[in-house]
């Protein structure tokens, strides 16, 4: 038997080479690069037209379904817990004692500074700088400012980013508020992540249901319980604003909590088409947006506000907020607005001027808080400038032993524990609750119905025939399945769908190509692959290969950065590359599935590394699957690859183990100890050995 697996693998390596000669255009006098038969631009087109419908499609339904404002207000609490979710903010964390401190108080002109921290949870401290009048009568409305990207560091000590940003805060108290203004991680004194996936290939926070985003709109909600602990505050007269990341901050904490009664996010939020489409996306860290597992376009959280005084600040030229898209936003938010009667409530300010904390920016939200916190529509006659050193505003000398900052994207969304089940009851209700929550929180991109455009294409060599089925996973989505089997027979026994990662498909093209480099070469095959193809012929065996999007003939872009935005516009429309190249591998099972000569035949499904673990959860979708054979299998989503929200509920073992209870798995180049949930759960349930063969 090992022996006919060996031949097998080199019959699958002799024929890569002839199936990529049979695909090509044979009209040329040598087999060329594959780009240049392709065309270098399709698979780059192609996904360039997916992303552009799956963002449309989004946009068209985000709050197409509200007509009235009863049908709102059913919505809205589900958006919200919907939100929430997204943010890794489901369930809220505990509200543990902020434990405040003021480490450091300046008096200043007519108003004062108060170098504070807290933690909004434990280990995970926001430093930030409280400014107050002078001198006031009784509780005064208070503004939490959001800091942006503007990180002051000097002699490799990191001032944080509400020195940059600290005239804000000066003018507020200034003019009759308590502000305070917060640091993020990004930048922080304490300094934290951002950069994930933008920067740090960190795609398992996407499996994680991480976002620093989450991060952020928690540390506001502490900073509101924070200010309402004050005295000088009036609790009930609460606004916040902040630009660019503080912007996208400032949208998240209006919408989750209604505690704020004025926002002015400025230059902090655009829609899909602008993120996806224009390339938005390539100019933002992680913090701006969520884990979008429920696929909403970003009015959707604009809407949130309502009906609650909100401006929408931005100006003209901003080139990773465009304008088109901020306004669409504010056309899309208004409808909402005026189902509440209050029009008036919604603004939309448009400045000239790049990317850029302007003057003119400022002044309008501070008009916005005084007409709606204080009832004031006097004239801004004062600048806000700014007072004080870096120095003057540091929190911490030293920092703290036990901050959690640096690495809280490791802690700060809880990752899944299961347990072993008792018996086979449970362990059927386990399954079939993962499986639940595989297609809500992680699959729910998958179609649910698609024209798959099948196209069949047939040659005879040696004694087999050679099939290349073409079909489209989803629109714009072109692959294809290549086949051998014996010339002329009607079934076959035995199938195997090697599933092939970018790695070996780069061995098919160096190792064969040589082969069939001319048309003259390629009449003959060689004696080795002849021997083969008899005994091919002999066992009624059949062999299929396949890559899924971005693999192969397929692939797309390779500059690194290139290839870093285009997973992360999948993961802006609710998907991950990851989890929609599992949806291509069903396809293509399907697809052979529906040939005749594979009617009866048993179906074995073979990869290896991350494709290993694709073809995994493929298997627990499809029927008709006979064995698995995966090799060298990441031990866990830590690793790779990226599903959305999956660790919250499972990681690699288990679904290994339900894989397991449907189908044999001969899981190989691991180490046997990665997997002892998937051995004990085999002990558990009783499973004969060849169910789970774990090799080294």
């Amino acid at each position: 038997m090992a022996h006919t697996s060996f031949r097998r693998t080199c019959l699958v390596l002799t024929l890569a080479g002839l199936f990529l000669q049979s695909t090509m255009i044979l009209a040329a006098d040598k087999v060329q690069d594959r780009r240049k038969v392709l065309g270098p631009s399709q698979p780059d087109q192609n996904l360039s037209d997916y992303f552009k419908l799956h963002a449309v499609r989004l946009a068209d339904r985000s709050l197409a379904d509200i007509k009235d404002l009863k049908t709102w207000e059913q919505k809205r609490k589900q958006y919200r817990e919907q939100l929430f979710e997204m943010l890794g903010l489901s369930p809220l964390p505990p509200k543990t004692d902020l434990k405040p401190e003021i480490t450091g108080k300046i008096e200043s002109d007519g108003f004062i500074v108060e170098n504070i921290t807290f933690q909004s949870r434990p280990g995970l401290y926001v430093t930030g700088n409280l400014y107050r009048p002078l001198k006031q009568e009784g509780k005064v409305p208070a503004i939490l400012y959001v800091c942006g990207h503007g990180g002051v560091k000097k002699n490799g000590i990191s001032y944080g980013n509400k020195v940059h940003y600290q005239h804000h805060g000066e003018w507020f108290a200034r003019n009759g508020y308590v502000c305070l203004t917060i640091d993020t991680l990004q930048l922080g004194e304490i300094e934290g992540l951002h950069h994930g996936t933008y920067r740090e290939g960190m795609f398992w926070w996407l499996s994680r249901g991480y976002t620093p985003a989450g991060v952020e709109a928690w540390n506001c909600i502490r900073a509101l319980d924070y200010l309402q602990s004050r005295p000088e505050v009036d609790g009930e007269k609460l606004g916040v604003t902040g630009r660019s990341g503080g912007g996208a901050y400032s949208w998240w904490i209006a919408a989750l909590d209604e505690r704020i009664k004025a926002a002015v996010p400025v230059a902090g939020i655009t829609n899909l088409k602008n993120y996806v489409i224009d390339g938005a996306v390539e100019g933002h860290c992680d913090c701006m947006f969520m884990v979008n597992t429920y696929q909403w376009d970003y009015a959707q959280v604009a809407a949130l506000v309502a009906p609650r005084p909100l401006l929408i600040s931005n100006t003209d030229k901003d080139s990773i907020f465009p304008l088109d898209g901020v306004v669409d936003v504010y056309n899309s938010t208004m409808k909402i607005y005026e189902l509440y009667g209050v029009p008036e409530h919604l603004g939309l300010q448009i400045t000239e001027g790049p990317h850029k904390d302007t003057q003119e920016l400022r002044i309008h939200a501070f008009r916005w808080f005084n007409h709606y916190l204080k009832g004031d529509d006097s004239l801004i006659e004062m600048a806000a400038t700014k007072f004080h050193s870096p120095e003057e505003l540091r929190v911490f000398k030293k920092l703290p032993a036990d901050q959690k900052n640096a690495k809280i994207q490791e802690s700060f969304v809880a990752t899944a524990k299961p347990e072993i089940p008792q018996d086979s009851a449970e362990w059927h209700q386990m399954t079939e609750n993962w499986k639940n929550l595989l297609l809500k929180k992680t699959f729910r991109a998958w179609p649910e119905k698609v024209d798959s455009n099948v196209k069949v294409e047939t040659s005879h060599r040696d004694g087999l025939t050679l099939k290349t089925i073409s079909f489209e996973s989803q629109k714009h989505v072109p692959l294809k399945l290549f086949i051998v089997l014996p010339d002329h027979s009607k079934t076959v026994s035995e199938v195997t769908l090697n599933v092939l990662n970018q790695a070996e498909w780069e061995q098919f093209q160096s190792a064969l190509a040589p082969l069939f480099s001319t048309k003259e070469d390629a009449k003959q095959s060689p004696e080795k692959a002849s021997s083969l193809y008899k005994e091919m012929q002999q066992e009624q065996t059949a062999l299929v290969y396949f890559t899924p999007r971005g693999v192969g003939l397929d692939q797309w872009n390779q500059d690194p950065r290139k290839q870093v935005q285009i997973r992360r516009r999948f993961y802006l429309l609710g998907q991950s590359l990851e989890g929609m190249q599992i949806w291509d591998i069903r396809k293509a099972i399907q697809q052979l599935k529906a040939q005749p000569e594979f009617k009866k035949a048993n179906l074995t499904l073979k990869a290896s590394g991350e494709a290993a673990a694709l073809s995994l959860y493929a298997s627990l979708f499809e029927q008709g699957i006979s064995q698995l054979e995966l090799s060298g299998m990441p031990a866990s989503h830590q690793q790779g690859p990226a599903l959305l929200n999956i660790l919250r509920f499972l990681d690699l073992p288990q679904a290994l183990s339900m894989a397991a209870s449907r189908t044999p798995i001969k899981l190989k180049q691991v180490d046997p100890q990665d997997w002892k949930y998937a051995i004990q759960v085999g002990k558990q349930m009783g499973w004969q050995e060849k169910q789970l063969q774990i090799e080294k």
